[in-house]
């Protein structure tokens, strides 16, 4: 068995990042064979300037898109979020964690719409705190948008760099 090819199957096929741990009791390898077959697989995608890239999501690891080719990715999909929704969840993500009202103050009464389907879709967390609910983006978030890095800093540097913010 190819350790590089199965390592790639198992990225390719999978719902959601993997640990290298993961990667490595499913396929029968060991931890170090699946660290030096992502490398090798990362230095190939690089190299070719492939579409594809291996990115790390803090201990986990996907196969994504590169930015510069989701335009024609979404070309082929359907889009699961609106661009009225985006906006809501692009405010929840810079600004967290934030009151819904007062997210409603900053973009308007939309947002009282825009969340329980963002909370549906796994994208926001709602806590309630007396009257309203304080917002965070989830781990779905990041690994749906291949942000890299959990913190506060990591998502807004992220935005920032797409001119989302």
């Amino acid at each position: 068995m190819d350790s590089k090819g199965a390592v790639e199957a198992a990225l390719f096929s999978a719902s959601r990042p993997l640990r290298v741990r993961d990667i490595a009791e499913r396929t029968g390898l060991s931890d170090a064979s699946v660290r030096d077959a992502l490398k090798k697989l990362k230095q190939e995608y690089d190299e070719r300037g492939s579409a594809i890239r291996i990115s790390k999501i803090g201990p986990e690891i996907v196969m994504r898109l590169r930015d510069e080719y989701s335009d024609y990715s979404d070309r082929f999909t359907d889009a699961e979020i609106g661009r009225g929704m985006m906006k809501t969840l692009v405010a929840i993500a810079y600004h967290q964690p934030i009151m819904q009202s007062e997210l409603s103050k900053k973009i308007g009464a939309r947002v009282y719409d825009d969340v329980p389907a963002l909370i549906e879709k796994g994208f926001v967390n709602g806590k309630k705190v007396g009257n309203s609910k304080e917002l965070t983006v989830t781990k779905r978030f990041m690994e749906y948008f291949g942000v890299e890095g959990t913190r506060k800093e990591d998502i807004r540097r992220w935005l920032d760099s797409r001119q989302l913010s």
